[in-house]
């Protein structure tokens, strides 16, 4: 009998006949300590396990019954660490990091990857010298891609400084936020990009180079035969692998499947994110505005959604789940804010015009889908919060899982409405870690830079609520994101909105089970208990007893997928 898939919830091995369950072994894992995130059983020494499946969590002497007369082994390799639910980054994703970990990285904070450190370049000059060094380095002919670049740090970047390294080399400078990019003439060129074909509204900037926000997705098109190249896409996708293995985890979300293009991204994930060798399962959630572009109406989109389910394999699953996006890159400081505004007067951009955003919530809002929605700035929230509002007044729903993904700056009257009308929040924490110092100097002034991602008022009211990295928008790190979410350090070293600090059960949870909530993956992962699949990290040491400080630097010794022990080097 074939294994169930893992997005098969209805069909546990329990359906095995009893002769069949005889004959697998069963496996008692020991621990240190067993964290469970199950408030009836918060703690724990073992967990037994069977063809992947927990049987019981709990105290040896009382698993008796389980293991009189069955072949079973006691693995005490784990003995002297700390076992915790797997680790859950419900938003990253893998195909923007497999395009951008083949690339050159030139970044204002260190990146620690597992095949080496990237060492911060924080002005302009180093910018440009380092963009020459790597000028150098290159063959002649070969396209220079580069991400990173954000102008707080390396000043304003234009198609005549990029002309300044090279002319003849195609050369393309990506953003730190991902959403905008600049070419030089010669990259232009290359992509077949004719300016008579730049109309208004196209966000995009010709003389300068600039492609940003929808923008961006004309110049992705184009660079396509570059970026998804079969082979260098390939290595993207295996040193992502090692990322979400390295950060610890056991299922991921990638919350915009098919931001590039559908076919290619499908066949490399399938290929290289499918097979016993991969430790963690990725939950697909479509990207709605790509699913029905090309003249499609946004009603068409759940049926061609629904259909997206026939791929799903063991480790790799959609569900009735849609991605959407309201205003734009917080690192671009392009989010859409209420007043006051931005310090300077500029305005935010709309990732989809208000009226369409509406049109795609409400197709999917009627098939009873689980909506996620890109939202940045509290003007996106807010406007976000009034179409939810007008979705509950035309069909009232109970457990719809709606969620905001990114969640940058709110006010405390929108945290009230989200509780209101029961939707989830899914934060990227680490925007006040490397941001809140910056912004509040330069962006949006003090008081809101040091509210980003207001948690502890989240969990207060009772929201459900996750915390996210982004990759690459941040480090797929959970420990990391947990530190930054328990101290709220930003990388002055100065504490920003203290009283928004999680505490570390909390900061927990939300890497966890409330993670698992935002997925819709809750019912098979995200705690230890009987009946949930055998996923767990192990760590070195205590991660709810330990210094907050400490938390980011905790080694984790290795993942367990599905009963299966993946080591980390």
């Amino acid at each position: 009998m074939p294994r169930p898939s893992c997005w098969q919830k209805k069909v546990p091995i329990t359906c095995l006949p009893r002769a069949a369950k005889e004959g697998l072994v069963l496996t008692l894992f020991k621990a240190r300590s067993v964290i469970t995130m199950n408030p009836s059983m918060p703690r724990a020494s073992a967990v037994l396990v069977r063809d992947g499946m927990i049987l019981e969590v709990g105290e040896p002497e009382h698993m008796q019954p389980w293991l009189e007369g069955q072949e079973y082994t006691v693995d005490q390799q784990f003995a002297d660490n700390i076992i915790c639910p797997g680790f859950i980054d419900p938003h990253l994703h893998p195909s923007m990091a497999a395009v951008l970990l083949p690339m050159e990285f030139i970044t204002a904070m260190r990146w620690k990857l597992p095949w080496g450190d990237i060492e911060p370049v924080t002005t302009a000059e180093a910018f440009d010298l380092r963009m020459q060094s790597l000028n150098q380095t290159k063959e002649p002919d070969e396209p220079l891609f580069i991400w990173g670049y954000h102008q707080l740090w390396h000043g304003n970047m234009s198609k005549a400084r990029i002309h300044q390294v090279s002319e003849q080399r195609p050369i393309i400078v990506w953003h730190r936020s991902f959403h905008e990019l600049y070419m030089n003439d010669a990259a232009m060129s290359m992509a077949g990009i004719d300016p008579a074909q730049i109309r208004p509204g196209m966000q995009i900037d010709i003389e300068q180079g600039h492609f940003f926000e929808v923008g961006l997705g004309f110049a992705i098109n184009r660079l396509n035969p570059w970026i998804l190249a079969p082979e260098k896409y390939a290595q993207g996708l295996q040193r992502l692998k090692e990322v979400v293995h390295h950060g610890g985890h056991t299922s991921i979300g990638d919350l915009a499947t098919g931001l590039f293009n559908f076919d290619t991204e499908a066949q490399a994930l399938a290929e290289q994110l499918e097979g016993d060798d991969v430790p963690f399962r990725t939950r697909l959630v479509v990207h709605g505005t790509r699913l029905t572009q090309g003249g499609r109406k946004p009603e068409e989109g759940p049926a061609m959604a629904d259909a997206l389910q026939s791929h799903n394999s063991h480790r790799l699953g959609f569900a009735q789940h849609i991605k959407l996006f309201s205003d734009g890159a917080f690192f671009s400081q392009l989010a859409q804010m209420q007043e006051p505004g931005y310090i300077d007067g500029h305005h935010g951009e709309w990732l989809a015009a208000p009226e369409e955003l509406e049109r795609h919530i409400r197709a999917y809002w009627q098939a009873d889908y689980q909506i996620h929605v890109h939202v940045t700035g509290d003007l996106g929230l807010e406007l976000t919060l009034d179409i939810l509002q007008k979705m509950q007044d035309e069909k009232p729903r109970f457990n719809h899982g709606f969620t905001f993904e990114h969640f940058g700056f709110s006010t405390p009257e929108q945290i009230r409405r989200i509780k209101a009308l029961g939707a989830q929040v899914s934060a990227n924490v680490y925007y006040l870690h490397e941001l809140s110092d910056s912004y509040a100097k330069t962006g949006i002034g003090y008081e809101r830079a040091s509210q980003m991602a207001r948690l502890r008022s989240c969990f207060d009211a009772g929201i459900n609520t996750t915390i996210h990295s982004d990759f690459t928008m941040a480090p797929a790190e959970p420990l990391n994101s947990m530190w930054v979410a328990v101290t709220r350090q930003n990388h002055a070293g100065d504490v920003m909105g203290s009283e928004e600090r999680l505490t570390q059960q909390q900061a927990l949870e939300a890497i966890t089970i409330n993670a698992a909530h935002t997925i819709g993956l809750a019912d098979i992962t995200g705690s230890l208990r009987a009946g949930k699949r055998a996923d767990f990290t192990v760590l070195n040491q205590d991660p709810l007893t330990c210094e907050p400080s400490a938390l980011r630097d905790i080694n984790i010794a290795a993942t367990v997928f599905e009963g299966q022990v993946f080591p980390i080097e």
